[in-house]
């Protein structure tokens, strides 16, 4: 498969086009093109033989839109297709201060948390820093918006499929690339980041100079219980991501942020609420509560709207800053995996009906 010419910075792309023997400064001109979501073809202000040349060495932007379902409340959710034939999806969550893009740093993931669809079939692959913002680009481009303050995708939640932290590389430079100045120009303090808790990348995240907002997956104040639910909370403890999230803060001065998934008996008692009112009281952290979005192949259950407010209303009493998250999007398969997963296996379930059959009208097995 040919490099996807958005991963690249502008210096880098300047360093192409020396090798191809162009103009450095065609590399500002390709940068906001890309951005932009200009395929090699609308970028007339390159001559024919350099897109020529780009068309056969690169892909210029690798995600396409496939699908859109659009949800009673206005949430829209996208199913975007790769070169290499894999998909996966995004969502966007229209509020009055913008609109927030919610992306997927990797096709699949590893980190098979029990109440996720995600990592059902286990990490494909990892996208590129170009493919994790071609995302934003097709959406950017889908809404009418254009570059640096014309921009119509204003704020980027990482919290679709996969665990950022876990492609670190190319998500940090994704971060770079999609707040460029020349290009979509959204800062890294509108974008927040989710993790499992990879505590030794927390920590280099903190001196990456990506003022991120950290959003850390809790779902338990019990290392034990977590480790049910979370399977990477065998490795890191809660006494290991604690120190994390605090260097984050001092070397930041970004307050971090933990999401707390409500599972029905599972993690919404009151003793779960006492835990985790004396795990973070005093810490510079906001509790996000969301109720769960059922997975079928999970077997687990959300709580009702009584039961998450009651929660809350236990954290608030005490004083620990929380809130319960507006439900959006549950009418079009809202949790992350579940657009991808209908795909998937409507895809496979037409090419099982389409048994390949020779002139004879015999099948390729040779049995009438």
């Amino acid at each position: 498969m040919k490099p996807c010419l958005a991963d690249y910075n502008i210096e880098e792309l300047k360093q192409i086009l020396i090798e191809m023997g162009e103009k450095p400064f065609r590399a500002g001109q390709i940068f906001k093109s890309l951005h932009a979501g200009l395929s090699f073809d609308e970028m007339t202000d390159l001559s024919k033989p350099l897109r020529a040349q780009l068309k056969e060495k690169f892909i210029d932007i690798p995600a396409r839109i496939i699908e859109t379902i659009k949800s009673v409340d206005g949430t829209e959710k996208f199913l975007f297709a790769f070169s290499d034939g894999n998909v996966i999806e995004g969502v966007l969550m229209r509020y009055k201060y913008g609109n927030t893009l919610c992306v997927s740093s990797q096709i699949g993931c590893r980190m098979n948390c029990a109440f996720c669809a995600s990592g059902l079939e286990g990490l494909i692959r990892n996208l590129s820093a170009g493919e994790i913002l071609s995302e934003v680009i097709c959406v950017n481009k889908y809404l009418q918006g254009g570059l640096g303050e014309k921009r119509k995708v204003t704020n980027i939640v990482m919290m679709g499929s996969g665990e950022p932290l876990d492609n670190y590389d190319n998500v940090t430079k994704f971060l770079r690339l999609v707040s460029a100045k020349e290009g979509l120009n959204i800062s890294v303090r509108n974008i927040s980041l989710s993790t499992s808790g990879l505590v030794n990348k927390m920590y280099d995240l903190a001196n990456e100079n990506l003022p991120v907002n950290l959003t850390v997956s809790l779902h338990s104040p019990f290392d034990d219980e977590r480790a049910l639910i979370m399977p990477v909370a065998k490795k890191w403890s809660i006494k290991e991501i604690l120190p994390a999230c605090d260097n984050f803060f001092k070397v930041t001065g970004r307050r971090y942020i933990f999401e707390y998934v409500l599972i029905n008996g599972n993690n919404d008692t009151k003793r779960h609420a006492d835990a985790l009112i004396n795990l973070l009281k005093g810490k510079p952290c906001h509790v996000n509560l969301i109720r769960l979005n059922e997975v079928k192949e999970k077997n687990l259950k959300t709580v009702t709207d009584k039961e998450a407010y009651r929660f809350l209303g236990i954290l608030e009493k005490a004083s620990l800053s929380a809130t319960l998250r507006r439900r959006m999007g549950d009418d079009i398969d809202g949790a992350c995996g579940q657009l991808r997963r209908r795909y998937l296996s409507e895809k496979d379930k037409q090419n099982s009906n389409e048994m390949p059959y020779d002139n004879a009208g015999v099948n390729n097995d040779g049995v009438n």
